[in-house]
């Protein structure tokens, strides 16, 4: 999903936009894709750790399937699992939980430049479907591992 320009300037493009993202989020060493914060509107939806879910993010066209990591205080942190492991390997029903806000993403650092905690940055998340440019607020750094909150799809 990732469109380089030139071999020394390693530019990162979104496919959807064309939007050049400072960066690119990988996931976490030996996870399937990074992990994501989520915030369901359905205050009801009560969610358990190894579920299934289907979701769409709000401003987001499509639709998302993952399993949940963990729930707290109304946040549900999941790694996205795509649509292919649940239809091609026969695996659980998803529960479907409506629509619901990303929170936060936390990943390891791809490619790109190391951004600062409290910098706003426009990024690339690895198992975006779109290729879409993301934005949001660095709020943590260990290392190589960020985590982004205030996420967004509208990018400037």
């Amino acid at each position: 999903m990732l469109a380089d320009v030139g071999r020394r300037s390693q530019r990162i493009v979104g496919v959807i936009d064309g939007l050049e993202a400072q960066f690119s989020l990988l996931p976490l060493e030996g996870e399937p894709s990074c992990r994501e914060s989520l915030y369901p509107f359905d205050r009801e939806a009560k969610v358990g750790r190894g579920e299934v879910i289907r979701y769409r993010p709000l401003g987001c066209p499509i639709v998302h399937f993952a399993r949940v990591l963990s729930s707290s205080h109304g946040i549900l942190n999941v790694h996205i699992i795509g649509p292919q492991r649940i239809i091609v390997g026969g695996g659980e029903e998803p529960r479907d939980i409506g629509m619901c806000m990303v929170a936060a993403f936390e990943g390891v650092l791809g490619r790109g430049r190391m951004p600062r905690v409290g910098q706003t940055v426009r990024f690339l998340p690895q198992h975006c479907m779109m290729g879409k440019v993301h934005s949001g607020v660095v709020v943590g750094i260990e290392g190589s591992r960020l985590r982004i909150e205030g996420i967004d799809l509208k990018v400037w």
